[in-house]
């Protein structure tokens, strides 16, 4: 017997329609149950495959270690065959652009695959970076940066890359070999794409996206990236916007070779001096931008956007603990976070050629690079404040009245991003979330930078969507870098629901 919905009742079809949800939820809590089962039965490979990883030291900002990030690039395509991707290709970017030492340096490869081609399916990309922070013993660490430690005791795993962003890619991996290994279907067409530049600014990988637009990447309905972090240590969190960053290096430079200091100390112009005074300008103790022009640059808050701030789960202490340290310069928690999302930075991160090694060396360094970023918010644009940067610089140089030499350069940058957290991906990594750990997410903005995200967005035409693994407090590019093994477990559940909930999103 056939049912003609236009005539039948309006209780009949409501009816219908909440069995057809039940069925739905029952169908999915089925499939849920088995990949996660398979998830937490699999943790021990899914560590060893981290460890693994890790243990490959990528650093992408020093030449030398190029090789490593090669051999990590290496290291996944081998897993990605071993678990059933398939069209794994290497695309080579070609020679790094200056500043390089050697001229001839090759940037890393980015890793491209595939876990399904069914044009009834929708296409997520997954995007994540294998490349990591500089890191070694004596910079303070409690272990060896490049070898795995798992601390049963603290339930956590540290090493460089575990949180930022090793992994979260991994994780990616796993989840597909989790549902292979529970007899489940993966619901959408998988697509991955893994850098090896992005810590040094993701040279290469714009032109690559646009090349890929309508090749490699053509059809891709959203784009997800687990490469940021929980605001606080509690409560998971989905990220809408990002602070874009802007890179630079100011190079003094003035005797033809390093100097003894008891000889020439006092009749010469020292770099590093000059230098010193240069950084001092760009920022006070209380994290005020110094340099003219670039506050008047920032969009003022409004009351609708000041509202959002009331509700999210954050204090002070939760600043304290994912600091070890109690340095905040604001109390009020919406204070805290607008400055750290919505209000531009400037911090300055270290000296090159001036001496830093153990012990007194009473040199005189003839020439010396101060290296400083700005984060960058909605309304900066990035060429206006390389001008002021330039000119701030110079500026301040030229009232030294020095006979060195100075100049001011942009290393990289990246542009700010904001997206709509109601569009069908985040509603999907919404009920992703609230299965997994049974609370919605908060909806935050982040500090921190992904320039690539932007890319994607504007050349791929779709959504993108931040979905964080790690914690606040996991020392992402600082010492003992670390990541829960609840979130490492937990996180992967989430990715998995999150793919199950989109395929059966009605939209894009």
């Amino acid at each position: 017997m056939f049912c003609n919905l236009r005539r039948a009742p309006r209780s009949f079809i409501k009816v219908l329609e909440v069995s057809h949800r039940t069925i739905m939820t029952t169908e999915l809590q089925t499939k849920f149950d088995k990949i996660f089962g398979r998830i937490d039965a699999l943790k021990p490979v899914f560590i060893e495959r981290l460890g693994q990883a890790i243990e490959i030291p990528a650093v992408s900002g020093d030449e030398t270690m190029r090789p490593h990030v090669v051999k990590k690039a290496h290291f996944l395509v081998e897993q990605l065959a071993k678990i059933g991707f398939s069209d794994i290709q290497l695309k080579h970017l070609g020679v790094q652009p200056p500043p390089v030492q050697n001229p001839d340096l090759q940037l890393p490869p980015v890793v491209l695959s595939r876990f399904g081609n069914d044009p009834a399916k929708k296409t997520v990309l997954v995007y994540g970076h294998y490349d990591v922070q500089p890191a070694a013993l004596e910079d303070g660490w409690s272990s060896e940066p490049f070898k795995m430690v798992v601390d049963e005791k603290q339930q956590l795993m540290r090493g460089r890359g575990t949180t930022d962003d090793t992994g979260p890619l991994t994780g990616w991996l796993n989840i597909v070999q989790a549902h292979k290994e529970a007899g489940i279907e993966l619901p959408v067409n998988l697509i991955t794409c893994f850098e090896g530049m992005e810590e040094s600014g993701s040279l290469g990988l714009d032109g690559l996206i646009a090349r890929e637009a309508q090749g490699y990447f053509k059809g891709v309905d959203a784009v997800c990236i687990s490469d940021n972090y929980w605001l606080g240590t509690k409560k998971p969190v989905l990220t809408y916007g990002l602070r874009g960053v802007n890179y630079y290096e100011t190079t003094i430079e003035g005797p033809a070779a390093d100097l003894h200091s008891g000889i020439f100390g006092g009749v010469v112009a020292e770099p590093l001096v000059d230098l010193v005074q240069v950084l001092s300008s760009l920022v006070d103790s209380k994290g005020k931008i110094l340099i003219d022009g670039v506050n008047e640059m920032v969009a003022p808050v409004t009351d609708k956007e000041r509202k959002l701030y009331e509700n999210i789960d954050f204090s002070l202490d939760d600043l304290n603990a994912s600091t070890g340290s109690k340095t905040a310069l604001y109390e009020k928690k919406e204070d805290i976070l607008m400055h750290r999302w919505r209000y531009p930075s400037l911090s300055i991160h270290g000296l090159e050629g001036a001496f830093s090694s153990a012990g007194a060396k009473t040199v005189i360094p003839a020439k010396v690079h101060g290296k400083f970023s700005i984060r960058t918010v909605p309304d900066m644009d990035s060429a206006k404040l390389t001008k002021l940067v330039k000119e701030h610089c110079d500026r301040v140089f030229a009232k030294l009245s020095s006979p060195n030499t100075c100049s001011t350069e942009l290393v990289h940058d990246g542009d700010y991003w904001i997206s709509d957290p109601h569009n069908a991906s985040f509603t999907a990594a919404a009920k992703a979330t609230k299965v997994v750990y049974g609370v919605e997410p908060d909806f935050t903005r982040e500090g921190g930078s992904i320039p690539i995200t932007l890319t994607f967005q504007d050349e791929l035409k779709c959504n993108v969507l931040l979905l964080p693994m790690g914690r606040g407090d996991d020392g992402a590019h600082s010492i003992n870098e670390k990541l829960d093994i609840s979130n490492f477990i937990g996180g992967m559940k989430v990715m998995s629901a999150y793919l199950h909930y989109y395929a059966e999103s009605a939209e894009n």
